[in-house]
């Protein structure tokens, strides 16, 4: 059994920052990858974005040049650097692993709020 527990969700103004930690804990053998996917009120799931455990990282377009994934291989911890914000950034957001298995985990989600 894998959990993840997810911290720094919150309410922020428009241009400002808050940074997402997210820990994994339990049966962890091997990850492959760890992310963070968000889903605003009537909208579907989207990307994030995502790392491996070699460090390489995957941005979705909106986010490019404001969000930075990185992540502490030791700890089994990612954070998401989030500045600049806009009120679209408004949404819950969930951690994600995947291990070296393929088998994916999700975390319970943090809100985060982003007022104009």
């Amino acid at each position: 059994q894998v959990r993840l527990v997810e911290s720094g969700g919150g309410l922020v103004q428009a241009g400002g920052s808050l940074r997402l930690s997210c820990a994994a804990s339990g049966s962890i053998f091997s990850i492959n990858t760890m992310g963070w996917y968000r889903q605003a009120p009537g909208k579907q799931r989207e990307l994030v974005a995502s790392i491996t455990s070699g460090g390489s990282t995957n941005y979705g377009d909106s986010v490019k040049g404001r969000f930075t994934i990185s992540r502490d291989n030791a700890k089994n911890t990612v954070y998401l650097e989030m500045n600049g914000l806009k009120p679209e950034d408004t949404a819950v957001y969930y951690c994600r692993l995947v291990a070296a298995s393929g088998y994916g985990y999700w975390g319970q989600g943090t809100q985060v709020t982003v007022s104009s």
